[in-house]
């Protein structure tokens, strides 16, 4: 399991796969402070996201630089490559 703190930035619409689950791609910014061996660090970073099946329509009405807090998993964007995605599974508001 992978939790999450960020803003959404960047969202494409709903689509669905061949097999016809609903998906919606997105990128997540998240700004943090946390410490670090007694030290506060500024933390700035963008991560591919996605949310498939049921929680793709409340995903997709989300409201963009809004804050939320994420819980997922990560995962190959394909199955030879390296680069990681955030698959969502959950997320709520933060006020």
């Amino acid at each position: 399991m992978f939790q999450l703190v960020a803003e959404i930035v960047e969202r494409e619409v709903l689509r669905y796969t061949p097999a016809g689950i609903p998906i919606v791609a997105a990128t997540l910014l998240n700004r943090s402070e946390p410490i670090e061996a007694g030290v506060r660090r500024q933390i700035e970073f963008e991560i591919a996201a996605l949310a498939a099946g049921e929680i793709s329509g409340q995903f997709d009405k989300a409201v963009l630089g809004g804050k939320y807090h994420f819980t997922g998993f990560l995962a190959r964007k394909s199955r030879n490559g390296k680069t990681l995605v955030f698959h969502i599974t959950e997320f709520a508001a933060i006020d």
